[in-house]
């Protein structure tokens, strides 16, 4: 996961000729002295690797807000609530999140081989793979999202707070599916060093996450399901506006050619690559959702679930900064 701006600008690089050219000439300039050649090239390496980083660094930073925004709300009903939240979000939600997430990688790599071919047709057809496996792996994280109240008391989590936590959760159970949409579309579009577009559309999504999440909690107490359902809303609403975008932009034409029978072939072989990512990325996720469910375990577990909120919440900015930059 940390690699992948590296892997980003890679793509850039072969996708544009100007920068690749420039490098070329500064490399091969024999007359000029070696580290003043190491310089200047790194320069224009960091200039390239910047325009395309920084926007995906937005992008990552905006949907961690709109997450957090929620739990932020949320934390004014009370005690309750905000643990509810912390162990719906982390203990629950992130399973999703981290399972897709990886499963939605594989994506970049084979659309970023199939653009690097020209192949462009394929990436329309490894987008439509992708989101039909991961909406079938959506149907049994569904399942888990419905029966979260006993699989939590199961786990040790008080009675109180596991009851609270699941009614969070069933208003995410329209999240799941818009995972399984959103990462294939923002791979697709990352393959063919597409970024700004999906920043603008999280940061579009954010204001509107914003005042639905106030009017949702505060003016038409809906608690903590409505809060859940504003947040699955508003992916869904970053889901339609990409794929708003891939139909209508010039820069899809040739990527993005139609909904294609060849999606739902090789679905086994795409499969094992998409479970492969998925297990990395969900061992680095998994560790959170511990110290969660510990934390539910506390003496005080209203206190030291609504701490640990607060602390992961700040170490989650650290987290995508470092990860994306």
């Amino acid at each position: 996961m940390n690699s992948e701006p590296l892997r980003l600008s890679f793509k850039l690089s072969f996708h544009d000729e100007t920068r690749s050219t420039e490098l070329e000439q500064i490399l091969e300039d024999t007359e000029a002295p070696y580290f003043t050649r190491i310089r200047t090239a790194s320069w224009v390496e960091l200039k390239l690797l910047f325009h395309l980083a920084a926007p995906a660094v937005i992008v990552y930073l905006l949907n961690n807000v709109v997450s957090m925004s929620t739990q932020i709300f949320c934390g004014h009903l009370g005690n309750l609530e905000l643990a509810a939240v912390s162990l719906g979000n982390t203990g629950i939600q992130m399973f999703a999140y981290g399972l897709m997430l990886g499963m939605g990688s594989a994506v970049e790599t084979l659309c970023g081989q199939a653009y690097g071919a020209h192949r462009y047709a394929m990436l329309g057809v490894y987008l439509q793979r992708s989101t039909i496996l991961l909406m079938a792996t959506a149907i049994p994280l569904m399942v888990i999202y419905i029966f979260s109240e006993p699989l939590l008391m199961l786990l040790g989590e008080p009675v109180t707070i596991a009851s609270a936590a699941a009614v969070f959760v069933y208003g995410l159970i329209p999240q799941i599916f818009a995972y399984a949409a959103n990462f294939p579309i923002q791979k697709f579009l990352q393959a063919q060093s597409i970024i700004a577009p999906s920043a603008y559309i999280s940061l579009g999504a954010l204001v509107v996450h914003v005042l639905l999440s106030w009017l949702a909690i505060f003016k038409w107490n809906w608690g903590l399901l409505g809060a859940g359902l504003v947040l699955s809303f508003t992916w869904w609403i970053i889901v339609a506006c990409q794929f708003v975008y891939i139909l209508t932009s010039n820069r899809c034409r040739k990527t993005w050619q139609g909904f294609s029978l060849e999606a739902f072939s090789g679905l086994w072989s795409f499969f094992k690559l998409s479970a492969a990512s998925a297990v990395m990325l969900c061992l680095e996720t998994w560790y959170y959702q511990i110290l969660v469910l510990i934390a539910g375990l506390l003496k005080n577990p209203e206190v030291a679930l609504d701490a640990l909120s607060v602390c992961m919440t700040i170490s989650g900015w650290v987290f995508h900064d470092l990860s994306w930059i």
